[in-house]
């Protein structure tokens, strides 16, 4: 036998392959790197426990020099480095900001600082974080419409609901960015445009950290709790690990402590919280695959989609599951129909004569048998027309991406978004199948 073609060759190449699959590349040595750890060093801050690296799936993210024990600190990251609104406020804008009426969002101070020292590029003191941020997101307020077009109903609403919050932040800041005219040689409506300030306002929205810092009076009274924390957030969420992070006032730093130990050289994650794939992929811009807490969300539409029609009583129906919260968050998740998407249907599928019996329901009090069948039964039919549209979607989503090759990126993010909930579906449709048994 030839060396290197027996079995335990094979079983070595394949977990070679797996573990160069799973590791990433270090980016240590790029010169916007370098510059970041010599601007963080002069703050203070330097780290021997991570690097930057880019890893497939992740993109950029951090990387384990040393093996983490639960509990230990990953990173410690001076006031220093913090940019918060106390930073904008003690810049030259401050005097701006101060005088102007009436009192600017922590938002958008924050915006405009973004906005205006990457406009100042070479002479910003902040360039060393500015030239490691992306260029571009894709959160929805950032994909084409055709693209926010192919998103589940519930989450192109919001989408919607996004862009317009945005268009509105830029319109109503306009006066207050024309005030800064004496600062700068262009004219400002050339600096801050609606695309200078969508990457500003995508900048905070998906890479601040929570941190509640001390009222300052010349800004409104909107929470300020936005704090963009360098270096820091180069890491990547996974909602499989638990953290713990939060302001040390006796250090004055961010600290970030593991819950979970990490191996070296694997990729270090944090938690950004519990959430589905629809608020990461409108928060954040991305979607996350085996994500626990993905689920498909069924509109009050679909949900009375198979009731019969000779039922009289719908409307009333429906009126109790508003009025006691149980006509919204009705999902479909890994481990089948949630129990509130089943309390919902057992009171829709109440025959005439035990309508009376809607508060037991609601308790979660078994009806009879008849009752807990006919919403199994629903239940499976609307998993099924999921199951359809899903399908239809993801080959309406391939078919874009022959066709339109600009948008490959967007499209690729919703055909994952798409995927992943085709397989919840499939798992939901074959415990459906499971409970159904009990009642033949």
């Amino acid at each position: 036998m030839q060396k290197g073609r027996g079995r335990t060759s094979r079983i070595r190449r394949r977990k070679l392959f797996r573990s160069s699959e799973s590791r990433g590349v270090s980016e240590s040595y790029k010169s916007e790197f370098i510059e970041l750890k010599k601007w963080l060093k002069d703050r203070k801050f330097e780290d021997r426990n991570l690097t930057p690296a880019r890893f497939p799936g992740t993109g950029r993210g951090l990387l384990s020099r040393t093996s983490l024990q639960e509990g230990e600190i990953i990173i410690s990251l001076p006031e220093s480095c913090l940019l918060t609104t106390d930073t904008v406020i003690r810049s030259y804008l401050g005097v701006y900001i101060t005088k102007w009426k009436p009192p600017l969002s922590p938002l958008l101070a924050l915006c405009t600082f973004l906005v205006s020292e990457k406009h100042a590029g070479d002479r910003s003191l902040w360039k060393p974080y500015l030239e490691i941020l992306p260029k571009a997101y894709t959160c929805p307020v950032c994909l084409e419409p055709e693209v926010v077009n192919l998103l589940p109903k519930p989450l192109k609403e919001k989408a919607e609901q996004q862009r317009a919050c945005v268009q509105e932040f830029f319109a109503s800041s306009r006066d207050f960015f024309s005030s800064l005219q004496p600062l700068f040689a262009e004219a400002v409506d050339s600096i801050f445009s609606y695309s200078a300030l969508l990457w500003a306002w995508c900048t905070v929205n998906t890479r601040a950290v929570y941190l509640r810092c001390r009222r300052q009076e010349c800004l409104s009274s909107e929470p300020d709790t936005c704090v963009l924390a360098p270096y820091l957030d180069l890491l990547n969420h996974s909602p499989h690990v638990q953290v713990k992070a939060a302001f040390n006032e006796e250090t004055r730093c961010y600290e970030i402590r593991t819950a979970s130990s990490c191996r070296k050289h694997e990729e270090v994650f944090i938690c950004y919280g519990p959430h589905d794939n629809h608020r990461l992929l409108l928060d954040y811009g991305f979607v996350s695959t085996r994500n626990p807490h993905a689920c498909v969300y069924v509109s009050r539409e679909i949900l009375v989609k198979y009731l019969p029609s000779t039922d009289k009583q719908v409307n009333k129906k429906i009126s109790i599951l508003k009025d006691h919260g149980f006509i919204e968050n009705l999902t479909f998740g890994w481990d089948g129909p949630s129990w509130r998407l089943l309390t919902a249907l057992k009171l829709l599928c109440l025959e005439a004569g035990k309508f009376t019996c809607w508060k037991k329901v609601l308790l979660g009090e078994i009806i009879s048998d008849t009752n807990e069948k006919t919403s199994l039964d629903i239940a499976q039919k609307i998993c099924y027309y999921f199951i359809e549209e899903t399908n239809a979607m993801l080959q309406k989503v391939s078919h874009m991406k022959d066709e339109k090759v600009a948008l490959i990126n967007q499209l690729t993010l919703v055909e994952t978004l798409w995927t992943e909930e085709l397989k919840i579906l499939k798992a939901s449709a074959e415990i459906l199948h499971s409970l159904q048994t009990a009642f033949t």
